[in-house]
């Protein structure tokens, strides 16, 4: 099951730890959804942890974000973007290809986001190496499962809203004839 993450930009009342005061502020926050909609629906929830008795949220933004893999790790409160680079050899032309891809893994620091991102690629079969590693302005990051739910409530309201979604027809007719393909024979 491929999940799509959407990066929420929200003002939200925070506390400014230096004068004491409650200020606006507007921060980058990450989702798992099926849609823009229930982004939007999971992020006004989620926010709730963030907000005392009264006080509201704007969202300002809500974007697809461009992630493979996310990768938390406990002891770590930042997340840093790590850009890797998947190396293949094109047998027919000779010549090496890179695919990058994403992932935001969580650190304390530079050096330990590195070891952290060659602990998650440390089951690839193939050739990568890692380009770059940035501290993400990524504040916290909210997966549709953790894997401690103790009822089915979320997988099922999970399913039903995945279920509502129309699929794509191109998807639909490959799998179609995948399958008269496999009654033919």
């Amino acid at each position: 099951m491929s999940v799509i993450w959407y990066e929420c930009k929200v003002k939200y009342p925070k506390l400014d730890e230096v004068s004491g005061t409650k200020k606006l502020k507007t921060e980058p926050f990450l989702v798992d959804a099926v849609s823009y909609t229930e982004a939007e629906k999971r992020i006004t929830e989620e926010m709730q942890l963030y907000l005392s008795d009264g006080e509201g949220i704007l969202i300002t933004n809500i974007k697809v974000a461009n992630y493979a893999e996310i990768h938390p790790f406990e002891n770590a409160d930042r997340w840093f973007k790590a850009k890797i680079s998947l190396i293949a050899f094109d047998e027919e032309s000779g010549k090496e290809r890179k695919t990058n891809e994403y992932l935001l893994v969580q650190a304390n620091d530079v050096k330990e986001a590195y070891e952290n991102t060659m602990h998650a690629m440390k089951d690839t079969m193939g050739d990568f190496n890692i380009p770059s590693i940035a501290e993400s302005p990524i504040v916290d990051v909210f997966p549709y499962f953790t894997g401690e739910e103790e009822n089915s409530e979320r997988l099922e309201e999970f399913m039903r809203l995945k279920e509502s979604v129309p699929a794509d027809n191109a998807e639909d007719e490959a799998l179609a004839l995948e399958d008269s393909l496999t009654e033919a024979e």
